[in-house]
């Protein structure tokens, strides 16, 4: 008895690593030391001596039962986008420079060619946040995921001096509130979605004229990654006081994440367009509204509050960076919360 009979095929796993080696050195930056596959990965903190008090953020994440639908389509190179942005957005709302990130696979049976586009979309990932891939973990677990199933997670650490950290001790009413657009559903309620909708091959690949796109398409379209937007606002000169990253929640449970004590944001749900998928989804499931703004981030996947002054030139900057923003709101004197109207 070997272990490749007990389930564990160590071969299969030097072929991924091989297979992945050409997406992973495409996101090296001068700052990331050794090669890849050592036992650790080393990054050079060089770079930021010049900072005051140079400050590490991190952010650690999953891409859930989104996972199912790659699963279902047998689609799997952009899930892994999807893992680096729920780490990476976090670290970006804190005002941090995301610069490396590491992945976690578990899987039923270790298929390279698999690995190799689940770790393609990590890097693709990884390239639209400027973070370098420095490690990963490939773990084959027999008899604990089925042999057609993975899960996938990931780690993230940025830096930020301390005085430009976003905390949202300045905020005062006035300030405005102002959304960049998502890219549909992103990773967060997919455990909902999937009770709504019919999950076989032949319904996610049914084309709706409202999405432009198949079912499947538009729910497995990638989690936009805020990285380079945020890094243009402040470049811009623009001071970010209070930001949110619209995750699991919804607007009720991430807004509030962004306001200190005595201000409330008012955001106006007609300021934008809410996107098809979340019309049809609401429709499909007679899903009341209040729960989709709790659930979902109906459109808009991070919100950034600034001086109204700053308002146009943040915008000009988010646009420069190739993301959709809007004005949806503005804080005000109040109990600590989010008012939708």
């Amino acid at each position: 008895m070997d272990y490749k009979s007990s389930g564990v095929d160590i071969e299969a796993g030097y072929k991924s690593v091989e297979l992945m080696k050409e997406h992973v050195k495409k996101t090296m930056r001068p700052e990331v030391l050794g090669g890849i596959g050592g036992f650790s990965g080393a990054f050079s903190m060089e770079k930021f001596k010049g900072m005051e008090k140079p400050t590490l953020v991190s952010g650690t994440d999953g891409v859930g039962t989104k996972l199912k639908l790659a699963f279902l389509m047998d689609k799997h190179d952009t899930v892994g986008i999807d893992c680096v942005a729920m780490c990476v957005n976090d670290i970006a709302c804190a005002g941090g420079e995301p610069l490396f990130f590491l992945d976690y696979i578990a899987c039923g049976k270790n298929v390279p060619e698999k690995i190799a586009q689940i770790v393609k979309g990590v890097a693709d990932g990884c390239l639209q946040a400027q973070a370098a891939l420095i490690g990963g973990e490939t773990a084959e677990m027999p008899g604990f995921y089925p042999e057609d199933e993975y899960d996938l997670a990931g780690f993230a650490v940025g830096v930020v001096d301390e005085k430009d950290l976003i905390t949202g001790k300045d905020l005062k009413a006035g300030d405005v509130l102002i959304g960049m657009a998502s890219s549909g559903v992103h990773s967060n309620g997919f455990s909902l979605v999937r009770k709504v909708f019919d999950m076989t091959a032949e319904n996610l690949n049914t084309y709706y004229d409202e999405l432009g796109a198949t079912l499947g398409e538009a729910l497995l379209a990638p989690t936009k990654i805020y990285v380079k937007a945020l890094k243009a606002v402040k470049e811009a000169g623009v001071v970010v006081k209070a930001c949110s990253h619209i995750t699991g929640g919804g607007f009720y449970e991430n807004v509030p994440r962004m306001l200190k004590d005595g201000t409330r944001a008012v955001i106006r749900k007609d300021s934008y367009e809410v996107p098809a998928i979340f019309r049809l989804l609401a429709g499909y499931g007679n899903i009341e509204e209040k729960i989709m703004y709790n659930t979902y981030n109906m459109g808009i996947g991070m919100i950034v509050a600034v001086d109204p002054a700053d308002a146009d030139r943040t915008m000009e900057a988010m646009r420069a960076a190739g993301e959709t923003p809007y004005v949806i709101g503005s804080i005000e004197e109040g109990e600590k919360g989010v008012t939708l109207c």
